[in-house]
């Protein structure tokens, strides 16, 4: 029943759309691909949604599906807007000359042409933004550098660099190339730690194998940190057996390590310099809402005293709104990942930073200071869902902690 009634709106739309390409061209072979592209664009989609696997998982094969049925689909939404818009304006008319008196009485005007041209042309937009954003887009990584002052980081590390990725997300890896080359622009930061906020799958450890040459390249001074997201879990995959999920856990976690990794799983390591010391704490999944909760602060704490310079890593940034930034233990900068900023939006330094993600995560990218606490929140070096990034782009942060020296 659900599918009828979807199929029955994607109808009503498609048809509705439909005007204003008749409305600009007589040619009977544009119109026989655009009924060819409707069908095959939903037979594709449903059978995705209900037999191409798993529900919850995400293959490449159902990403590209989703991404062609948003960057057509889409824009046709946009059509029917104007096409709506303009027809209230046409009943209006007909409307009011029935009451003026015409002799012909109700007298809708026909459908313009120019403002059939001017819906297709924007409609445009957003459907060549999307298609970029597969073709192009989703490999166009971004080094983004912070430098964070502190009036108590130990004086040896003032200057310390942090070079922090996330969600690689490596099921949906496509081009090897690519990827060597974000993985050469991570190295060339040359920071003195590099860390990793979660998420390294889609769905299971095997996905990565194809990609673990490349990432054990990563390297830093003082080594690569790393935590666990809500997809590396496997929790959106149907296992057979419990044990079998729990395998697909360790496996991954011995992945990690066996690329030279140091996965931090709610426990902490001190950083020395110059006999002085920071502490980089680690701390499982944990999500507001109805995600994973196997972060625990306490425990990733032990032994960490309320005066020590702390950097935390913690896969989802509700952990830092929900339980962190207001804890008295002081966590200096926590950084995160998880929203990728949905892969969509406009970000113009110094004017404008929108997604859509805003309205669902109150720190959704880069840097946000709350009570003497920062958090950076990296837009994510994969991508999982829609198979591209339009105006939001992979990131790589590099962040330098600073001393603040007193400039009185």
């Amino acid at each position: 029943m659900r599918w009828i009634i979807f199929i029955l709106i994607y109808i009503a739309i498609d048809v509705y759309a439909f005007q204003a390409l008749r409305t600009v061209t007589k040619n009977q072979w544009f119109y026989g691909l655009y009924v060819f592209i409707s069908v095959l664009l939903l037979g594709m989609f449903i059978y995705q949604i209900e037999y191409g696997s798993s529900t919850r998982t995400m293959t490449p094969v159902r990403m590209y599906t989703f991404g062609f049925f948003l960057a057509i689909f889409g824009p046709k939404l946009l059509l029917v807007i104007f096409m709506f818009g303009e027809d209230v304006i046409r009943f209006l008319v007909g409307a009011f000359s029935k009451l003026g008196g015409n002799e012909q009485g109700f007298y809708m005007p026909s459908r313009r042409k120019f403002v059939s041209t001017i819906a297709l042309g924007l409609a445009a937009i957003p459907f060549t933004s999307l298609l970029y954003g597969m073709y192009r887009g989703k490999y166009n990584y971004k080094v983004l550098k912070y430098a964070l002052e502190f009036d108590d980081l130990p004086d040896a590390f003032d200057g310390y660099t942090i070079t922090q990725i996330s969600d690689v997300h490596s099921g949906s890896f496509d081009n090897r190339d690519k990827i060597s080359y974000g993985i050469d622009l991570i190295n060339e930061q040359g920071s003195d730690i590099i860390v990793f906020t979660g998420d390294l799958v889609n769905n299971v450890a095997e996905e990565m194998t194809p990609w673990k040459d490349l990432f054990s390249k990563l390297g830093a001074s003082d080594g690569v940190y790393s935590v666990l997201g809500n997809h590396d879990y496997g929790d959106y995959v149907s296992w057979e057996t419990p044990e079998a999920k729990a395998k697909n856990l360790q496996d991954l976690k011995e992945l990690q390590r066996d690329m030279g990794w140091n996965l931090l799983l709610n426990e902490h390591r001190t950083l020395e310099r110059k006999g002085e010391s920071i502490k980089l704490i680690g701390v499982e999944n944990w999500g507001a809402g109805g995600f994973k909760k196997a972060g625990d602060l306490n425990k990733a704490c032990e032994g960490v005293m309320k005066g020590d310079f702390k950097v935390l890593l913690s896969h989802d940034p509700s952990h830092w709104k929900e339980q962190v930034k207001k804890d008295d233990r002081h966590f200096h900068l926590t950084l995160s990942g998880h929203t990728h900023g949905m892969q969509f939006g406009i970000e113009i330094p110094g004017w404008i930073k929108w997604s859509p993600v805003k309205y669902r995560y109150e720190n959704w990218a880069g840097i946000y200071e709350e009570l003497g606490r920062f958090i950076n929140v990296n837009r994510g070096f994969g991508f999982i869902g829609y198979p591209g990034r339009v105006g939001i782009w992979p990131e790589i942060s590099v962040i330098t902690l600073k001393k603040r020296r007193d400039t009185a």
